[in-house]
């Protein structure tokens, strides 16, 4: 009877020392564990940091393609959208040129008998004005070569002998027709006082085409920095479209040149700059998106303005010369 619960106790106790050295030793071993590593290719990774990266949820990782295709867009809303200034473009430039066809076309049949001081339309009429302004801005007429210019200035300049000696089956209206014509394609290409070539983005027949899209791009800028740009780059092409069609006889200096551009790119730059600021500190990004487009009109207006008077201001001091209706000057060096 001894010797058997002896037995037992030996036997409980033994297994007790087993049981508690095994929950050491699991003890040991997980505080001792090293992360387990993978190695494939040259590339390790870290096993626990897969497992932590698998076990993140749907939407973490649904988050930073969201994000990114948010930034992308609108990154993308700041630029210039270049397909709608290109439809823009084609669209302002049929409009006119059709426009112009029309008021053409429409007056052929009661033009006034030609004469090279004189106006095609009623200048005391709203409608005669318009028809000028659209003949004068015709975008077909960039098309004209050269040597068509030429032939053109030669024709007027010969106007009386054309009128005086009418091919046969050709009236005097169609006569003066075709003189008008000619000297709407001279008077495009050359300046009336130098009878210099004007360059093409600088005629007012390449207004619609060449400011037309720097127009656009001013307005599609959402950023202070495109807005500056274009702004730029607008002011610029105002500034030589003023010089290649000032009137001569009133002489520009370079420093009034020079002065005239300062005040014009500096003004829009200024105004821009202050609106496109105060808009982006006073309203939130979304709000501030929508009111960019806007900060060009006032900015090129007092711009436009400046440009405008300082480039003229010569002819504001001097004045320019007085003539009759023959042409000649009267009291010169006084007017």
């Amino acid at each position: 009877m001894s010797l058997r619960l002896t037995t037992v106790a030996t036997t409980r106790s033994l297994s007790g020392i087993f049981r508690n050295n095994g929950v050491i030793a699991s003890k040991r071993f997980s505080s001792n564990r090293r992360p387990v590593v993978i190695r494939h290719r040259g590339k390790a990774t870290d096993a626990t940091s897969n497992a932590n990266a698998k076990s993140s949820s749907p939407a973490e990782s649904t988050a930073a393609p969201a994000t990114k295709t948010a930034v992308e867009s609108s990154s993308s809303s700041d630029g210039v959208p270049l397909g709608k200034t290109v439809v823009a473009m084609t669209l302002a430039i049929a409009t006119v040129s059709t426009a112009a066809n029309i008021a053409e076309n429409a007056t052929a049949s009661t033009v006034p008998k030609f004469d090279p001081k004189s106006q095609r339309f009623d200048q005391s009429t709203f409608m005669g004005r318009l028809s000028k302004m659209l003949l004068a801005c015709d975008p077909t007429l960039l098309f004209k070569s050269g040597a068509e210019v030429q032939r053109c200035k030669d024709l007027v300049e010969d106007w009386t002998n054309q009128m005086n000696n009418l091919p046969e089956g050709m009236t005097e209206t169609e006569m003066s027709r075709k003189l008008w014509e000619a000297q709407r394609v001279a008077g495009a290409a050359l300046h009336p006082d130098t009878g210099d070539t004007i360059p093409l983005p600088f005629r007012m027949s390449g207004y619609v085409p060449f400011n037309g899209p720097i127009c656009v791009a001013m307005v599609a800028s959402q950023s202070t920095s495109a807005l500056l740009f274009w702004s730029w780059v607008n002011q610029s092409q105002n500034a030589l479209v003023n010089y290649y069609n000032r009137n001569a006889s009133s002489e520009m200096t370079n420093e009034t040149l020079m002065k005239s551009y300062a005040a014009a790119v500096g003004s829009a730059l200024t105004v821009a700059f202050g609106l496109a600021t105060f808009i982006q500190k006073r309203y939130s990004p979304e709000q501030a998106k929508n009111l960019m487009r806007w900060v060009s009109f006032p900015s090129a207006v007092v711009a436009s303005s400046l440009n405008c008077y300082i480039v003229r201001s010569p002819e504001i001091d001097t004045g320019i010369p007085l003539v009759d209706r023959d042409g000649d000057e009267i009291l010169p060096g006084e007017t």
